[in-house]
């Protein structure tokens, strides 16, 4: 069996660490040595910063989409449903109600008196 030994940490860390190592691991031995292959294993330094986080990640998909929802919504009020009606208009076969022709003066026939 392995012996222990003491490090001096201050209360806060040490109570932080505790937290978070009974609500990830079995023990503490567990968590710090999980800790320690995390970073050998990646080559990173725990200064080092990761990039975005999840949440500015997630905040910056939704403006995105927000954006592409209203710039769909503007194609469909200004090109889709114009045409659209313009189409079903074409199809749509409906009696013309007869107007009479324009004809000119010289050229129409004279009415009877």
């Amino acid at each position: 069996m392995d012996s222990f030994t003491g490090i001096r940490f201050k209360k806060k860390v040490a109570k932080r660490f505790q937290e978070f190592s009974q609500s990830h691991f079995k023990s503490h031995t567990e968590a710090l040595e999980e800790m320690l292959d995390f970073f050998q294993y990646n080559e990173i330094s725990p200064k080092e910063r990761l990039g975005p986080t999840g949440r500015t990640l997630e905040a910056n998909l939704k403006k995105r989409i927000n954006a592409i929802i209203a710039i769909m919504r503007d194609i469909e009020k200004t090109q889709t449903k114009p045409t659209q009606a313009m189409l079903q208009s074409l199809f749509e076969v409906e009696p013309q109600p007869k107007k009479p022709l324009l004809v000119e003066k010289k050229y129409a026939p004279k009415k009877q008196e």
